[in-house]
């Protein structure tokens, strides 16, 4: 029995049936021969290959009846020899064609590969934010690897298999029946006693192989979640060291014990895919035997058949279930084309501009805005608990209206959910307004290109993002072509200069995971940092100093100080410091612009934002919230319990430090 033929049967059978009862769109052939056409000078010789290999797989058997029949039993030496050598060339050039067709197929798999994730990527790229809020990280990064391998599989393995086995099946059979209808026929009528039961088999190992992945799927995200520097320290704070390795254990059993059924349904595969070729070949040899001692059956032939009955079921076995194996490649190809035909609901213009350099005003004209359901966004596969949305969509903006002139600071307040950070991302252009427009140096934002509004807006958020990657890697990320000499002067006006000195590596020092070898005010900084080498002409702050203590909350608003120097600023702000700064403070309540003016005039107003500053900067905290950011050094600063402050603890300097 040739072991490949047995391992492909056997991997065909743990594929998943169900998937013969999905729909799938009208079109997805023509789709995916379109990716198949520039391979084709590839594919035609694989496919040559293929059906030259299943070829020489008749071949050899046939060369052993000559050898028997013309040399052996008549005695010729020369003919022997002769027919000896052709075997073995046979084989040789089996050899060759093996290894080039193998070749050809990592040429057309590879490329293949490529293409696929070279545009799910780029195209997952191009999506809006409300799609990474809601899709699932793990279903997403499993379209790129588990289904456009799936995909791949449909041009490589699938259709050789295919292909392979139909010629195989096709020449051996003739073979056979050329040589001796009668125990080709027997041979046929055993192959129920086996079928049947493989089938059986079939449907176990299915089964078993779902739950197997199922739970594989859960023991990773385990392993993703609690060994995150976030879920570690989760995991620590709250003591649950014990019952996380219970839990891990539990699921690391269950894959152990699927493992083991898994092992034996394919071991009982195996033994009764050889029992029956053994007894095929008992039978071929009880019968051909009586045949050869009655002169009706050469000895060459009997020989020829035998060995061609381990050609036979292989083929027959795989070709049974190639129907679930079509089915797995094209729902693959499905779920990748799933991804590619969800069309961004942030498009580019075709005729976009681009914005003139040096654009600084910032302008919302009457904008309304509620967040999309995931219908419009997002697909119910790629989110880890889909389910239909029964309620409206919330109404998040209404007709907010203000203009920030070039140089302008504009400072936003109100309460949790008010609709600050919405304001801030669609200055952003992150999301798209239902109504009015905002626009930017008096372009509307969807009139001009992607590129040059990315390029004119730096955003700063609460929650800073690093790469697992150096200092030098993440500012770089602002501009790659900035030199070391630009990188120290961004640090220093970012007010990094001590950190420099601290770290051993200097730029080349490794942030960790999220930045979490650095301290929150050390990574807001950087970001800052970051921002300043952008050089945008608009800046927009979200909260940039939400989470940090006093001593660098105080660092990052004299850093925040040289990022806002001359520059068109919108600011989500909860320091009285900053507040007082502003040119004009908008208070937001409820998504609507309920007052706006400079900080004396909405005191005297005495309405939503007295209300605010009587609720977090009462006690005298004006001068001391002013005298940490207009002069006062890290060690007077005086406590932020009057801001309103999370605190949060300087870990990440033990955590870089240690």
């Amino acid at each position: 029995m040739d072991n490949g033929v047995s391992w492909a049967t056997m991997r065909s059978l743990t594929r998943d049936s169900s998937v013969t009862r999905q729909r799938l769109p009208p079109g997805l052939a023509k789709r995916i021969l379109a990716y198949a056409r520039p391979y084709l000078g590839v594919i035609v010789p694989f496919l040559l290959m293929v059906a030259a290999t299943a070829a020489l797989g008749v071949v050899t058997p046939l060369l052993f009846k000559a050898i028997i029949d013309r040399g052996v039993v008549p005695g010729r030496m020369g003919v022997v020899l002769w027919l000896a050598v052709a075997v073995a060339g046979v084989a040789l050039v089996e050899a060759v064609l093996t290894l080039l067709q193998r070749w050809y197929s990592s040429r057309l798999g590879e490329g293949l590969i490529y293409e696929l994730r070279r545009d799910v990527f780029d195209h997952v790229q191009r999506m809006p934010l409300a799609f990474f809020v809601r899709a699932q990280t793990g279903a997403l990064t499993s379209r790129l690897n588990s289904d456009v391998i799936g995909a791949q599989r449909a041009l490589t393995s699938t259709l050789s298999s295919v292909v392979s086995n139909v010629l195989s099946l096709v020449l051996v059979l003739a073979a056979m029946f050329a040589l001796s209808w009668k125990i080709t026929l027997i041979a046929l009528a055993l192959v129920p006693l086996f079928l049947f039961p493989v089938r059986w088999i079939g449907r176990k190992l299915q089964r078993v192989t779902r739950e197997q992945m199922a739970v594989d799927a859960e023991m990773s995200s385990l392993m993703t979640e609690r060994f995150g520097v976030g879920g570690a320290m989760l995991t620590k704070l709250y003591g649950r060291a014990d019952e996380e390795t219970a839990q891990f254990a539990g699921k690391a059993a269950r894959v152990r014990d699927l493992g083991v059924l898994s092992a034996m349904y394919s071991r009982v595969f195996f033994v009764g895919l050889t029992l029956l070729a053994a007894l095929a070949t008992a039978v071929a040899y009880g019968l051909g035997g009586t045949l050869v001692i009655s002169g009706s059956l050469q000895l060459g032939t009997l020989v020829a058949l035998t060995s061609l009955l381990t050609r036979l079921y292989g083929p027959l076995t795989s070709l049974s279930n190639v129907h679930v194996d079509v089915m797995t490649a094209l729902v693959s190809f499905h779920r990748v084309f799933e991804v590619l035909d969800l069309e961004p609901m942030i498009r580019e213009r075709e005729d976009a501009v681009e914005l003139p350099a040096g654009t600084n005003s910032l302008e919302f004209d009457s904008v309304s805005f509620h967040y999309p359901g995931s219908d419009e966004v997002s697909l119910a596969s790629l989110e880890s608990v889909a389910r239909q949305e029964s309620t409206p969509a919330h109404q998040v903006l209404h007709d907010v209206s203000f203009r920030a002139d070039p140089g302008e600071m504009i400072a936003l307040v109100g309460h949790s959910g008010a609709g600050k950070t919405t304001i801030a991302q669609l200055a952003g252009r992150l999301y798209e307004v239902d109504s009015g427009s905002v626009r930017v140096g008096g372009y509307d934002v969807r009139d001009v290109t992607l590129a040059s509004l990315y390029s004119t807006i730096g955003v700063v958020t609460q929650e800073a993002h690093l790469f697992h990657d150096t200092i030098r890697a993440n500012l770089a990320y602002a501009r790659p072509s900035a030199t070391d000499a630009e990188l120290l002067d961004a640090l220093r006006t970012a007010q990094l200069e001590e950190l420099l000195t601290e770290l051993p590596d200097g730029l080349d020092t490794v942030v960790g995971d999220r930045g979490y070898r650095l301290s929150g005010g050390e990574k807001q900084r950087i970001a800052i940092a970051r921002l300043l080498l952008k050089q945008p002409p608009v800046v927009v702050l979200d909260e940039a100093t939400a989470h940090l203590d006093s001593e660098s909350e105080a660092a990052v608003q004299r850093a925040l100080r040289g990022a806002l120097h001359g520059r068109t600023s919108l600011v989500i702000a909860h320091r009285l410091a900053t507040i007082r700064r502003a040119d004009r403070i908008l208070v937001i309540s409820e998504g609507r612009i309920a007052e706006q003016g400079t900080h004396t005039e909405l005191l005297e107003q005495d309405g939503h934002y007295a209300e605010l500053y009587r609720t977090q900067f009462a006690d005298g905290a004006e001068s001391r919230a002013s005298a940490a950011v207009d002069g006062a050094g890290p060690g007077q600063v005086e406590p932020a319990e009057h801001s309103g402050l999370v605190e949060s603890g300087d870990g990440g300097q033990a955590a870089r430090r240690g």
